[in-house]
């Protein structure tokens, strides 16, 4: 082989997915042409070609659930849960479902912000560690010094799902593992488009375990946390890349 390969087990494994509950991997940071992650969401040209973020699931996966194009999904990770809707294609492999990173921007009622791809949300404080997050209204048009923003024909802002992403910090990196175990199903009644809930105690517990996986500072060289040499963007001062005692 031209560039080395790596058999590692990981927590996306086939072996660690019990397709009697329905679980699969969740891809959610698949890129589309049209976005750069989320940071391309005031460009109204680009936001109109895109502003959706459906669950993309294949054909025998659609059919064992019994749904189809536009109808509900319900993806359950470690830490919590969002409802989206689906878009049934064979360009996906079964036993894996995506939902796109670059679309599912919200604010809340009283917040400023971009408005071409942003839902307006309610957020709730269920106590306990508990939050849930529901869709007040979608994009609407609205009057500016532009005459595109009174032009906004798009309604749907999509899914966020961010916050439902258990943290996986990668025991020799310490770069987050974007890949998600989840299960989907049919949501329950009250479970409406772009519901979103999270257990912030859970996500703590579930970042424990991974930490604990880390390697001890014994075996890495020199002491760093990563190699001085390895580039990166917006690099902190050298002494944040030693471990300390």
């Amino acid at each position: 082989h031209a560039t080395p390969g790596y058999r590692i087990k990981s927590h996306v494994h086939p072996d660690e997915m019990d397709k009697s509950k329905n679980e699969c991997v969740l891809l959610p940071n698949f890129r589309l042409p049209t976005h750069i992650h989320s940071r391309s969401a005031n460009a109204k040209w680009l936001t109109e070609i895109a502003h959706k973020n459906p669950i993309w699931i294949h054909t025998k996966d659609a059919a064992r659930l019994g749904v189809e194009n536009g109808d509900l999904l319900k993806i359950t990770t470690p830490i919590g849960w969002f409802v989206d809707k689906v878009w049934v294609t064979e360009a996906i492999k079964p036993g894996v479902v995506a939902c796109s990173h670059h679309i599912g921007r919200w604010r809340r009622q009283q917040d400023a912000g971009n408005r071409l791809m942003t839902n307006t949300v309610d957020i709730k404080n269920m106590g306990d560690g508990k939050w849930k997050m529901e869709t007040v209204k979608g994009i609407e048009p609205w009057k500016s010094k532009d005459p595109d923003t009174n032009r906004v024909w798009w309604r749907d802002g999509g899914v966020h799902q961010n916050i439902t992403h258990a943290a996986n910090p990668d025991p020799i990196s310490g770069a987050h593992c974007w890949l998600q175990k989840v299960s989907i199903s049919v949501p329950e009644p009250g479970e409406k488009y772009g519901d979103v809930y999270v257990d912030t105690n859970k996500s703590f517990e579930h970042f424990k375990k991974w930490n604990a996986w880390a390697k001890d500072r014994e075996t890495h060289p020199d002491g760093l946390r990563r190699p001085l040499w390895m580039g990166r963007p917006l690099t902190p001062q050298k002494n944040q890349f030693y471990l300390k005692k």
